[in-house]
C-alpha cells in the first residue's frame, strides 16, 4: 500500500469524526510518512512500518475523548424541520425512559465489573486476616499446652496465607482482564457514534 491509499483508508474510516480531528490526524501520518521516506525508505516501507490502518484508526479514536465525538455528532448539520422537532417532542415519553435504561444498563455492568474486583481483594484480604489469626491461634495453643489445635491452626496459617498470596496475584489478572474489557466498552460506544450516519 503506498502513502495515497493508506491516507485514503484512513480518511474513509475517520469518517464519523469531527473534520478537524480528521485533518490533523492525516496531516501527521502524511508528515510520519514523508520523514521515513527522506530518510531513505520507500512509501510502501514506510506505510508497513506504520502499521495497518484498522490499527492506526483503534489507536486514534481511543485517545479522543467520548465527549467530543458525541458532541460532533449530536450537533445537528442544519436546521432541523418543524416536523421533527414536533416528533421530538411528542415522543419524549417514549424515547426519553429508553435512553435512560439504555444508560443505567451500561453503567450497572460497568459498575458490577468493578464490584467485582473489590469482592475479591475482600476476599484476598480476609483470607490474609485469617492466616494472621492462625498464628496466633497457634502459638497460644502450643502455650497452653494443645499441641494438636496448634498444629490445626498452624496448618490453617499455612493454606490461608498460600491461598492470600496466590489470590492477591490472581486478583491483579482480574483487575488487568477489567480495565481492557473497559477500554473495549469505551472504544465500542466510540466506534458506534463514529458509525453513525451523518
Amino acid at each position: 500500500m503506498n502513502k495515497a491509499e493508506f491516507l485514503n483508508e484512513l480518511r474513509t474510516k475517520l469518517n464519523g469524526l469531527p473534520q478537524s480531528d480528521i485533518e490533523e490526524r492525516v496531516s501527521f501520518y502524511t508528515e510520519m510518512i514523508d520523514d521515513r521516506v527522506e530518510d531513505g525508505m520507500t512509501e510502501e516501507e514506510a506505510v508497513e512500518q506504520i502499521g495497518p490502518v484498522d490499527k492506526v484508526v483503534e489507536t486514534i479514536v481511543s485517545e479522543i475523548p467520548l465527549s467530543k465525538i458525541v458532541k460532533a455528532k449530536v450537533k445537528p448539520q442544519k436546521k432541523m424541520p418543524v416536523w421533527a422537532i414536533v416528533l421530538l417532542i411528542l415522543g419524549f415519553p417514549v424515547w426519553f425512559p429508553i435512553l435512560i435504561s439504555i444508560v443505567s444498563v451500561i453503567f450497572s455492568l460497568y459498575l458490577t465489573l468493578w464490584v467485582v474486583v473489590i469482592s475479591l481483594y475482600a476476599v484476598d484480604l480476609s483470607l490474609a486476616v485469617a492466616s494472621i489469626a492462625s498464628v496466633a491461634s497457634a502459638f497460644v495453643a502450643f502455650i497452653g499446652g494443645e499441641p494438636l489445635v496448634g498444629f490445626a491452626s498452624f496448618g490453617s496459617f499455612l493454606v490461608c496465607g498460600a491461598l492470600s498470596v496466590l489470590m492477591f496475584f490472581g486478583c491483579g489478572y482480574v483487575v488487568k482482564g477489567v480495565v481492557f474489557v473497559t477500554r473495549k466498552m469505551l472504544l465500542g460506544i466510540k466506534s458506534w457514534f463514529i458509525g453513525k450516519e451523518n
